[in-house]
């Protein structure tokens, strides 16, 4: 247990009165649910990026490289904006239960949405065409 004198301590009092902002301390089983969602989003960010290894890794000679490096990048991508985007999700949440604020619009599920329709649609084209 620190001693409220710890340096330590106070640069972490420090660090968090930074990021969120002051306010008051919510109920931890909301900041608990506010974690697993943020843990729930990087996952879904870590099977994007798998995705797009697997998909350069073992798809060489069933797409063509075009489309083989336009499905990676998008995946790849996805993968970075999401686990970005769940950071900041993370943050504006908790700050928002902190100060009693209406909760922020979710932005990176629409994010999830279109690339994954983009790279669904890309191969429901090339399984069409070949």
């Amino acid at each position: 247990m620190s001693h409220p004198e710890d340096p330590g301590e106070r640069r972490r009092d420090a660090l968090s009165h930074r990021l969120l902002r002051g306010g008051t301390e919510p109920d931890p089983r909301f900041t608990l649910a506010n974690e697993r969602t943020f843990l729930a989003w990087i996952r879904t960010s870590l099977a994007f990026l798998a995705g797009g290894i697997a998909i350069e890794a073992f798809t060489g000679d069933l797409f063509d490289l075009p489309v083989r490096k336009f499905l990676v990048i998008v995946l790849l991508l996805l993968g970075m904006l999401l686990s970005a985007g769940a950071a900041v999700r993370w943050l504006n949440v908790e700050r928002s239960m902190r100060h009693r604020a209406p909760l922020p619009l979710p932005l990176i599920a629409p994010l999830v949405a279109v690339g994954g329709a983009i790279a669904s649609g890309v191969l429901v084209v090339v399984v069409l065409t070949r």
